[in-house]
């Protein structure tokens, strides 16, 4: 489907391209703002939220059940369609959602502080489930602008940036909330964390739409079963299979190793503030070399062979934080797992997201990503609800090692998926 706007390029533009400028312009500044307000809800759900439950007194078993409010993201899919489907009265398809979601995020994440989870731990429970389902709502819509605004050939540079600016959103929730809870109420902090998505509401407002009317859906029914239909007939169903599995094993060890990261450092005894500005220090000098490296490298190699040398790093990477479990209290040694582990977790999430960005189709692009992302959600949902029991009943060191081994699946499933030589490929993608 070609997008609507002159920003968007045609996928399938004959010219080749200089790296500059598929580097520098103004499709990946407008990835960078929209990976800032998509990243910033999750890790208030993530990293915010446990961090003032653990320090609160609340048990690692029932802040990891916690995280089962997260499931939105998982089944994001069912409702999906209904984006594609309908167009807001204002802004257009995609920003017109995306609008909407953002400015009801903006309130809900303020309202958590004015619980107290000693007391109302069921209605800090509701309001982490509906920040989650107006999360995963604007991904849907993101997520669909972002296929129609970029080329095939743009996918791995737009995704490095709107996967690494999403996880440098954690900087606030994670350190700058962090530092000011020591400091203010956290009924405050709340409402500092909030107020950023403003980031997301004025971007919405500021850059053009990218759907076309005359190509969506015309009735609710092939809004619904078009997308699948056209996903799981395409290739095969096996085929299909193959690559929801993939999707689901290829980030589970690092989505296991970093769950319950923020207790495990509370645990070791580091203070909120040293999680604050170390921790978040570490994550954010690591994405920013993630955006590069990520960014340079799939101008360079194929998205098969990205998948295979991105994969390998974040399974090194975790052994830091099994370092860290048997070394303690060590800020030095804290910095460096972190750095390490997010260097991982940046790459990997780079290649993924461009993976999964080819694997649609241009006329269902909200659906088919919906159901894509959703699926590479149930490895984070499973990990965040789980973890608190495989720790307490391993220990950290052990569960790390663990970690590393479950990461394996997703590397063997590559050798069908995305074989290193890209005339060995046996599922073949159609964007078009």
């Amino acid at each position: 489907m070609q997008a609507s706007t002159q920003e968007a390029e045609p996928t399938n533009a004959p010219a080749a391209r200089s790296w500059q400028d598929l580097l520098f312009n103004r499709r990946n500044l407008i990835c960078l703002f929209q990976g800032f307000s998509s990243g910033l809800p999750l890790y208030v759900l993530i990293t915010l939220v446990p961090a003032w439950l653990r320090s609160e007194g609340l048990d690692l078993a029932s802040i990891g059940l916690l995280s089962l409010v997260a499931l939105p993201y998982t089944f994001k899919f069912v409702w999906a369609p209904l984006l594609d489907r309908y167009r807001p009265p204002f802004l257009g398809r995609r920003r017109g959602w995306t609008l909407i979601a953002q400015i009801l995020l903006l309130v809900t994440i303020g309202l958590v502080g004015a619980y107290q989870p000693a007391i109302s731990i069921q209605q800090i429970a509701i309001l982490m489930f509906v920040i989650s389902l107006f999360s995963a709502t604007q991904d849907v819509a993101l997520d669909a602008y972002r296929r129609e605004m970029l080329a095939d050939e743009e996918l791995g540079i737009g995704n490095s940036f709107f996967i690494n600016a999403y996880r440098l959103s954690g900087f606030i929730s994670g350190s700058l909330a962090l530092i000011l809870s020591d400091r203010i109420p956290w009924s405050a902090v709340y409402w500092f964390v909030a107020v950023f998505m403003l980031v997301g509401i004025i971007t919405t407002f500021v850059v053009a739409e990218t759907s076309d009317d005359a190509t969506a859906p015309r009735s609710l029914r092939k809004a619904v079963v078009d997308p699948f239909i056209e996903f799981f007939s395409r290739d095969g169903w096996r085929s299909a299979l193959l690559i929801l599995a993939f999707i689901i094993f290829y980030k589970l060890g690092d989505s296991m190793a970093t769950a319950l990261q923020t207790p495990f450092f509370i645990d070791l005894d580091f203070t909120r503030t040293q999680i604050g500005i170390i921790v978040k220090i570490a994550t954010a000098w690591s994405v920013i070399a993630g955006a590069a490296l990520g960014g340079f490298v799939m101008l360079k190699v194929s998205i098969n062979r990205a998948l295979w040398l991105f994969g390998f790093v974040q399974i090194i990477t975790i052994l830091g934080f099994a370092i860290l479990a048997k070394v303690g209290n060590n800020p030095v040694v804290l910095f460096m797992a972190v750095s390490a582990e997010y260097l991982g977790v940046g790459l990997g999430g780079v290649a993924l997201a461009a993976f999964m960005a080819k694997q649609t189709s241009m006329r269902f692009t909200a659906t088919q990503l919906a159901l894509l992302t959703s699926v590479s959600a149930i490895s984070r949902t499973f990990a965040n609800a789980t973890t608190g029991f495989f720790i307490e009943a391993v220990g950290y060191f052990n569960f790390f090692l663990f970690c590393m081994l479950l990461a394996v699946p997703g590397m063997l499933l590559l050798l069908w998926i995305a074989p290193w030589s890209e005339q060995q490929t046996l599922l073949h993608r159609n964007s078009g």
